[in-house]
């Protein structure tokens, strides 16, 4: 366990790199107070379906102005995105050894209407935390530009839009998916894929993914 603090961004059904750096650290703080920032984890996650990846996006309300807190966030319902989401989840999972285990403490994120994202998602991380049988440990940070001492700081270290993974540490063990043979291993895609795939077996393989100097 890595006894310096850990800051994250907020994510929606967060990547597999995110869940491996959560467990190896006793403090994590999520980022409440940074701009909200497009195409990043923060209201989308990547899964794999039947062609290939596929990133599911949460449509959020426009402000006036051109910065918005991510805690100010909301979430718009302009489009049924929810029924969206659910349905290309189940395609691409429906056939998963553990989906039907999961299935039903999913579906009300998907049917319920949250107003912030922020909230959205940290209701996710606490029944992910629930699934894993593990401590919500997450705290808001209270500033943006107080990060705590000896911080570990993947903010924006944890991003599609990185070609290259500043978190050497960070080596994702691979598993069985469902569409294996086709595409071979995907790593680091939501903790949907780990969970339906894995189910049990997840919280081990987050362990095994983070690797000594």
């Amino acid at each position: 366990m890595n006894n310096n603090a850990l800051l994250l961004s907020t994510a929606y059904f967060a990547p597999v790199h995110f869940y491996t750096r959560y467990l190896h650290h006793n403090e994590v703080y999520i980022e409440q107070y940074e701009n909200f920032s497009k195409q990043t984890y923060r209201n989308r996650c990547q899964l794999l379906g039947g062609n290939g990846p596929i990133s599911l996006v949460i449509p959020v309300v426009k402000g006036r102005g051109p910065k918005i807190l991510i805690k100010d966030l909301q979430i718009s319902y302009d489009e049924n995105w929810q029924r969206n989401h659910w349905q290309t989840i189940v395609s691409a999972y429906n056939s998963s050894p553990y989906f039907e285990y999961y299935q039903d403490e999913l579906y009300p994120f998907f049917e319920r209407k949250t107003k912030y994202l922020l909230d959205h998602n940290l209701q996710i991380h606490e029944q992910l935390c629930d699934f894993f049988d593990i401590e919500n440990k997450i705290r808001l940070t209270s500033d943006f530009e107080k990060v705590p001492e000896k911080t570990f700081n993947l903010r924006d270290g944890i991003s599609p839009k990185r070609k290259h993974n500043p978190d050497h540490q960070f080596q994702p063990q691979t598993y069985t998916q469902v569409f294996s043979e086709r595409y071979g291993f995907t790593p680091n895609l939501s903790i949907l894929d780990l969970l339906f795939n894995e189910g049990p077996n997840a919280f081990t393989i987050l362990l095994q993914s983070l690797q000594d100097n």
